[in-house]
C-alpha cells in the first residue's frame, strides 16, 4: 500500500488507540484528552499483559482454521458481524496472510457458533436447474437477475453449473422462478443456447423434486417409456437418457416378431403418443377464459389441477401467464 493511499484513509475518531498513537512517518499521535486517556489505558494493559505473560500476538493457524469451518455454514459478512470485525480482516486471517493476530481476535472468532443464516451455503443443484429452465423458457441473464435482484454474474455461474451459493441468494431466484415460469420469454440466443446445451424447461420439472439431485426431468409427460421417446419426437425435442433407453428396451422386446408384426406394433406404439398434453392446454385456455378457475377446469376435463398447470406450462402463448 502506497503512502498516497494511506494519507486518503479517513483519520480514525478521537478516542481511538489508532489515532492516540498515530502512524510513524504519515501523521503524529494526537494530544487530545479523549486520545491521552485511550494511549494510557492501552499501555497500561500491554504492561499487565506482559507481566502475565500473554503475548501481544499469537498465531493465527487455529483462528484460520475455525474461520474455514464457520465458512462451510455462513458467509464472511456473517462472520465478520459476529467477531465485531471487518470482512476484508476475516479473509485475510482466514487466507493466511496474517500469520498473528491479537489475543483479543482469536477469542473472538474461536467464541463463534455455526448457524443457520441467510448467509449459509447449500447446494445449488435446485437453482441451477431454475436458471436453466429460464433460459429454456427465453430469458436471459439479464432478465433473471433484475427479476431475482442480484448479480448478473451471479446467474452467470449458476448457469455454468457452480456448485454452491448462499441461500439468500437461492431465495431470491426461486422467487424469480415463480414469478417468470408461468410466461414464455421472447429471446431466441437464450432459447437455442439452452436447447444446444439440453437444459430443461420449467414444464418439466416437478416443483416439489426439482432441488433433488437424484430427480430427472420429465420432458413430455411420459418420459421414462417408449410413449415418451415417440412424444419427443413429435414435440421435436431431442431424447432424454430415460426415453432412449425405455425405446430402446422396447425394440429389444419385440425384435423376435416377424417384420410385418414388428411394424404394426410400431406404428400403433407411435400413435400412442398423440399429442395428449396440446389439446389439454387448447382445452383448458378455453374454460378458463369463460371464467372457470383453474380447479373447475380440470374437474371438467378430468384431470388433476397440477397436470393442468403443467400442460399449459409445457405449451405457452406467448403474451400469456398460467399463473393459478
Amino acid at each position: 500500500m502506497t503512502t498516497a493511499t494511506r494519507r486518503s484513509r479517513p483519520l480514525a475518531p478521537h478516542g481511538t488507540y489508532s489515532r492516540a498513537n498515530g502512524q510513524h512517518g504519515i501523521r503524529p499521535p494526537c494530544h487530545c484528552e479523549p486520545c491521552r486517556t485511550t494511549r494510557s489505558r492501552v499501555k497500561k494493559q500491554q504492561r499487565l499483559n506482559r507481566h502475565r505473560g500473554i503475548p501481544p500476538l499469537v498465531d493465527a493457524a487455529p483462528a484460520a482454521k475455525r474461520l474455514h469451518e464457520l465458512h462451510e455454514s455462513s458467509g464472511w459478512e456473517d462472520i465478520a458481524r459476529a467477531a465485531k470485525t471487518s470482512a476484508s480482516h476475516i479473509r485475510e486471517i482466514a487466507s493466511g496472510r496474517l500469520a498473528q493476530i491479537s489475543p483479543k481476535t482469536q477469542a473472538k472468532i474461536m467464541a463463534i457458533r455455526p448457524a443457520v443464516t441467510g448467509g449459509q451455503y447449500i447446494d445449488s443443484t435446485g437453482t441451477v436447474r431454475r436458471v436453466r429452465a429460464l433460459i429454456a423458457l427465453g430469458y436471459t441473464l439479464i432478465d433473471i437477475a433484475e427479476s431475482a435482484n442480484v448479480a448478473v454474474a451471479r446467474v452467470q455461474t449458476l448457469a455454468a453449473g457452480y456448485p454452491s451459493l448462499r441461500r439468500t441468494v437461492a431465495e431470491r431466484i426461486t422467487n424469480a422462478y415463480r414469478a417468470l415460469s408461468e410466461t414464455p420469454g421472447t429471446n431466441t440466443r437464450a432459447k437455442n443456447r439452452a436447447r444446444a446445451n439440453g437444459w430443461a424447461p420449467p414444464a418439466a420439472w416437478d416443483d416439489d423434486t426439482i432441488d433433488d439431485p437424484q430427480a430427472r426431468p420429465d420432458w413430455t409427460g411420459y418420459c421414462g417409456t417408449d410413449r415418451g421417446w415417440w412424444s419427443h419426437r413429435q414435440q421435436n425435442i431431442p431424447a432424454c437418457p430415460a426415453c432412449e433407453e425405455a425405446h430402446n428396451q422396447w425394440k429389444a422386446e419385440h425384435a423376435h416378431l416377424s417384420r410385418r408384426e414388428y411394424m404394426n406394433l410400431l406404428t400403433a406404439s407411435r400413435a400412442s403418443a398423440s399429442n395428449r398434453g396440446e389439446t389439454v392446454a387448447q382445452d383448458g385456455r378455453e374454460l378458463l377464459a369463460q371464467g372457470y378457475t383453474h380447479k373447475h377446469t380440470a374437474a371438467r376435463l378430468g384431470i388433476s389441477v397440477d397436470y393442468l398447470h403443467q400442460e399449459l406450462r409445457r405449451h405457452p402463448v406467448a403474451g400469456e401467464s398460467e399463473a393459478a
